[in-house]
């Protein structure tokens, strides 16, 4: 499952676009700091290749992937230093797989805008910067208690190059830089990732406009933030209304399709921000198929066979042996494993073998 943490200032619409997502209903109100403990709900993606399958296979149940979202209470500038609620909250999202970053895009007297007035620009960086002290002060926490590992232990390389690395990262953390913009070896990384860093997390942005805007067009100031900023520097982004997002959750599919219409929009905005998750957080979909179950597996880009088989079950990772592989779209033009098999579009592949999105398969293994 992908967890995926929601951050932004207070009064950007974060709960609104929370509830919009996963339908629930949690507090959304006109003052900040509403969300103190965290939001967390689970969605399922609905997958139409999922939905073909269970129908061609007459399956009795199917299952398709899905993403945790954690909503955490807003940040203001200075929140490091203990301002507003403070920056604790960013422990909540520590351990998600990629950070959507709702910047407020739409003007509103009636909503209350802490730092006064719309600049998207601006808002963008306080929190950027919230989450550089967060990392740094992980890091100088964790040189501090380890201070002394280099130098008791000078003829130990693993460890002064564990030293040298945190050394490393803070020096990028103090001069403001994220640290997934920064090249780091493989082993590098491998070591990183083990602390959870934020600024290493993939994330992208989400503008909130208003209803009116979604119709009439953007403003000036988050027209300029896009095309200025954002696509300048070749960021992702996407643009959305969540109050409208959050009206037409309530609706049913028809009536979903005619209030799109009814906006001149080809698609509604989650299913966009969904479909960035998967792209930026690195992953892909394979799929498992029988009269009994159908089900989608999410997996990281270049996942072995052994690895992906192991998302079922850690057995079957342990005794694997070979994988039975049809491309989904093979499946698709010819729906019957017989003709498939006499066509050779059915491939016996080994532990080398990466999935590939779309990927049915059918793992051997013997424990």
């Amino acid at each position: 499952m992908i967890k995926i943490g929601i951050i932004g200032l207070p009064n950007v619409g974060k709960s609104t676009l929370f509830n919009a997502i996963t339908n629930s209903s949690v507090e959304a109100e006109n003052y900040p700091f509403a969300t103190i403990d965290p939001n967390i709900s689970i969605i399922e993606i609905k997958d139409k290749r999922v939905d073909f399958l269970a129908d061609t296979y007459k399956s009795k149940i199917k299952k398709y992937n899905k993403i945790q979202f954690f909503d955490i209470a807003g940040l203001v500038k200075n929140a490091h230093k203990g301002e507003g609620l403070g920056n604790k909250f960013l422990n909540n999202i520590k351990e998600v797989d990629a950070i959507i970053h709702l910047i407020r895009g739409f003007s509103d007297e009636k909503i209350i805008h802490v730092e006064k007035n719309l600049n998207p620009l601006r808002d963008l960086k306080i929190i950027n910067l919230e989450l550089i002290f967060s990392d740094l002060e992980q890091t100088e926490n964790w040189l501090n208690r380890n201070k002394k590992k280099s130098s008791s232990s000078p003829n130990n390389k693993e460890d002064q190059e564990l030293v040298a690395l945190m050394r490393k990262v803070k020096s990028l953390l103090e001069r403001e830089v994220f640290l997934f913009e920064h090249f780091f070896t493989e082993q590098e990384e491998k070591i990183l990732k083990g602390f959870n860093f934020l600024t290493l997390k993939p994330f992208f942005y989400v503008i909130n406009i208003s209803e009116e805007e979604l119709i009439n067009g953007l403003n000036n100031e988050t027209k300029d933030f896009i095309s200025n900023y954002l696509i300048k520097n070749n960021l992702n982004y996407e643009i959305i209304s969540a109050k409208f997002e959050f009206e037409i959750s309530k609706l049913d599919e028809d009536s979903k399709k005619e209030f799109l219409n009814e906006f001149s929009l080809k698609e509604n905005g989650l299913n966009l921000i969904t479909e960035k998750i998967f792209k930026i957080a690195n992953m892909e979909t394979f799929f498992t198929a029988g009269p009994k179950e159908v089900r989608a597996w999410a997996i990281k880009k270049g996942t072995f066979a052994p690895a992906a088989a192991g998302e079922i079950h850690s057995d079957i990772e342990r005794g694997f042996i070979k994988a039975e592989v049809i491309s989904y779209n093979d499946f698709k033009k010819t729906p019957d494993e017989k003709i498939l098999k006499e066509k050779g579009l059915i491939s016996l592949q080994g532990k080398d073998y990466i999935v590939k999105d779309g990927d049915i398969c059918n793992f051997k293994f013997n424990v």
